[in-house]
């Protein structure tokens, strides 16, 4: 543990040297060798060691053969169905090893699957089912009366429901046990070649509706292949895997990456902090990944007696609160966390594979050239980069905050750094910036604030669309969530700006998930001695849980849309009065005064 965490500066470099390497070794063939995909990894895998667990849960496993067969069994079903090429099929499945058979076996041959968030029903998923157009959509059985109420009389061609219900959709699980899984000839089906695309995962929409991301063979590839050897993943590893399979994380990265080493991923339906460190123990698991809020909830999660009896050598994850990680690496004896960044639709990803603890990132020197985003100055209220007098943008200086963006390369090679957008034009053409530092240059936008120090450690400071401006001044939401989760009995701090009658920009508000027994006098004198007045949030909402996506980030649409209005909920409301020196109950009278202008902010 001291080796990698706190190490000398020499096992420091040693350690992130291999890390890269094997990462580099592993991605290097897949432009080279453009039939094979994902698929023909695991066939592989299953000629070598057929019998081995490759997925396991509660509720079913898959060995190596298993699952490839399993797999072609889909690959013949898409084709009896006439599907080609570029056609689409919706997948809406929780967590289970079928799962991955699905859009293994579908994909496979030439066919697209829209891999649909399991939380939403209604509107939002009629929406992003829409924006794919479907040939055909897999529903668990569970999930079949949810999309069919969704689509209405815009369904598509059928719904297939997995398992027993008591509609009238037809069940694909029974239509597949007849077909065969050996591999698919190659003058059965539509080859796809790493270029083509294979997924559509969507966005996590926590400040508008998703939109679906493409998702090629050859990202798959490389996101399995390079986190296996970042992990130095070994067919000794158990993966525990509790994050949502439509994601990137949860669905590709995380199992992927275990699953091209010959190890076993271990699946759980959804996060359960009760569960999570017994899962680990009784499923004797060397690796876990997680994402966002999970660790927090762990943290505030009771005593576990099996919270330090297991086998884990390394949690992998992004999204880990610098005030989280040092009590979380020492609560739970991690030995080692590998902190990183990417984007499913963008082109830059970062690895802190020093564990340099709030750091998302560090890239050696020697690789800066191919991997290193640019930092550019952000203005705030135009949410664009700032441009200098010639037009072109203004990079930043050590530890200053600006959107990390990715520069564009004609390099077939390089499928890393590949932009390959969302279905829609119009979205992907709002991520390119260009004439950035020379005519003509085209870089893509993270939609991060980023800012990197000294050492050329990166750390993340905000998405572009949180921060804020007060008192004429940028306001970094991740930043004042920090500081108020550092004070005791505050579990959750989601930070946002709302708007005030009158006043120019948007002012501070934080939705908070505390102790029953919180002080606010405390609170208030915390805050004050810790962030400047205008970064202080002049709004506190008290709610008893937090509004998460299913890839555990705070939902802010709706929050933001009933700002501080007593009216508009039931949940306890205050007001830090600059004339009480304290927080006070904002009761509709207070609300219509401050709307009004008459309380001074």
């Amino acid at each position: 543990m001291s080796q990698v965490i706190e190490g000398s500066a020499t096992q420091t470099k040693y350690s992130a040297a291999k890390a890269w390497l094997r990462a580099l070794e592993l991605t290097a063939p897949i432009a080279k060798n453009p039939t094979r995909i994902f698929l023909t990894v695991i066939e592989e895998s299953a000629a070598r060691n057929g019998d081995a667990d490759a997925l396991v849960s509660d509720r079913e496993g898959l060995t190596y053969r298993g699952l490839a067969e399993r797999a072609n069994q889909y690959a013949r079903w898409a084709l009896g169905q006439g599907l080609a090429k570029g056609d689409v099929v919706g997948l809406l499945m929780t967590n289970r090893p079928e799962y991955m058979a699905v859009w293994l076996g579908i994909s496979s041959v030439g066919v697209v699957v829209s891999l649909l968030n399991t939380n939403l029903s209604g509107n939002s998923l009629s929406h992003c089912i829409r924006t794919v157009a479907p040939k055909h959509v897999i529903a668990a059985s569970e999930f079949v009366e949810t999309v069919a109420a969704a689509l209405g009389a815009d369904a598509p061609e059928k719904i297939w429901a997995h398992g027993a219900t008591d509609g009238p959709q037809p069940r694909i699980d029974l239509e597949i046990a007849g077909l065969s899984g050996e591999a698919v000839e190659k003058d059965e089906q539509h080859t796809p070649t790493v270029n083509d695309l294979a997924l559509y995962i969507y966005t996590s929409g926590t400040t508008g509706l998703p939109k679906a991301a493409n998702v090629s063979h050859a990202r798959v590839m490389q996101w399995s292949h390079w986190f296996a050897g970042m992990m130095e993943v070994q067919a000794s590893d158990r993966m525990y895997n509790c994050l949502p399979m439509y994601h990137s994380v949860g669905g590709v990265q995380a199992p992927g990456a275990v699953l091209i080493a010959g190890g076993t991923v271990v699946l759980r339906e959804k996060f359960s902090a009760s569960q999570f460190w017994n899962d680990i123990v009784r499923w004797d698991c060397t690796l876990f990944q997680y994402i966002g809020e999970l660790c927090r909830y762990l943290l505030h999660a009771a005593l576990s007696p099996l919270e330090t009896k297991h086998r884990v050598r390394l949690a992998c994850g992004n999204g880990m609160a610098p005030e989280v990680w040092e009590a979380f690496e020492e609560r739970f004896h991690i030995p080692r966390i590998l902190e990183f960044y990417a984007a499913t639709e963008g082109s830059v990803s970062l690895f802190n594979v020093q564990g340099k603890r709030g750091a998302i990132g560090h890239i050696p020197a020697y690789l800066a050239h191919r991997f290193a985003p640019a930092l550019v100055a952000f203005d705030v209220d135009a949410g664009q980069p700032v441009r200098n007098e010639d037009g072109f943008c203004v990079r930043c200086a050590v530890n200053q905050a600006g959107e990390a963006i990715s520069k564009v390369v004609s390099d077939p090679t390089n499928v890393g750094g590949r932009f390959e957008g969302y279905t829609s034009k119009e979205a992907s053409e709002k991520k390119m910036l260009r004439n950035v530092f020379e005519a003509g240059d085209v870089w893509i936008r993270t939609g991060d604030l980023m800012r990197r120090d000294e050492d050329g450690y990166f750390y993340f400071v905000d998405r572009t669309g949180d921060t804020f401006r007060w008192k004429g001044e940028n306001v970094a939401t991740s930043e004042v969530a920090e500081t108020i989760c550092a004070f005791a009995g505050i579990e959750h701090a989601n930070v946002y700006g709302v708007a005030v009658a009158g006043a120019e920009g948007r002012a501070g508000m934080a939705t908070l998930v505390a102790d029953e027994s919180l002080d606010l006098v405390a609170l208030r004198a915390h805050l004050v001695d810790r962030l400047p007045p205008y970064a202080r949030p002049l709004f506190l909402r008290i709610r008893k849980a937090v509004d998460l996506t299913g890839t555990f980030k705070y939902s802010k649409t709706e929050l933001v849309r009933e700002g501080f209005n007593p009216a508009a909920s039931e949940d306890a409301l205050y007001f830090d009065s600059a004339e009480a020196g304290s927080f006070v109950t904002i009761t509709e009278e207070l609300y219509d005064r401050i709307q009004g202008g008459a309380v001074r902010l």
